[in-house]
């Protein structure tokens, strides 16, 4: 069994942040910021921030992470994907990263981790995939919101 996860307490009233959602047998992220490419990035320390304690992460490697898909909400599926598929094949935690370059229909950025060490990194939950359930993503003047539950 997992370990209990440590869940970050983060105002609403932040400039940017995320938080989880209770969801029946999965866990939701609603992450937020300024703009598109600062959402990305908080939706992604969401994700990695179930899995391991994002402060316990050192960061010793890069990885570039990048997706492409339309519309910008599917889009934001495919690159949480393509980064529980990097952490399921190579075991790469992230530290922290860069802030992502969002196009149209792609997404790159480059990652700040290491691999997982048993000894340091405290497991939390194993996150399966992102989904399209409940999916959401709202651009509104000064704030993008996005919501994703992902499958654990």
């Amino acid at each position: 069994m997992p370990a209990r996860v440590r869940r970050p307490r983060v105002s609403q009233a932040s400039d940017e942040g995320f938080r989880y959602l209770d969801v029946a047998a999965d866990v939701g992220v609603e992450a937020w910021a300024p703009d598109l490419p600062g959402c990305f990035r908080q939706a992604l320390r969401g994700l990695f921030s179930l899995i391991v304690p994002l402060d316990s992460v050192r960061p010793v490697e890069t990885r570039e992470l990048a997706a492409q898909g339309e519309p910008l909400d599917a889009l934001l599926v495919q690159w949480l994907n393509e980064a529980i598929y990097l952490h399921d094949i190579e075991g790469f935690v992230l530290h922290d990263l860069e802030l992502p370059e969002v196009g149209p229909a792609r997404v790159h950025a480059l990652l700040r981790g290491e691999a997982v060490d048993p000894t340091r990194h405290p497991r939390g939950l194993l996150v399966k995939a992102a989904t399209f359930h409940d999916l959401a993503l709202v651009q509104e003047p000064g704030r993008v919101t996005a919501r994703v539950i992902l499958d654990i």
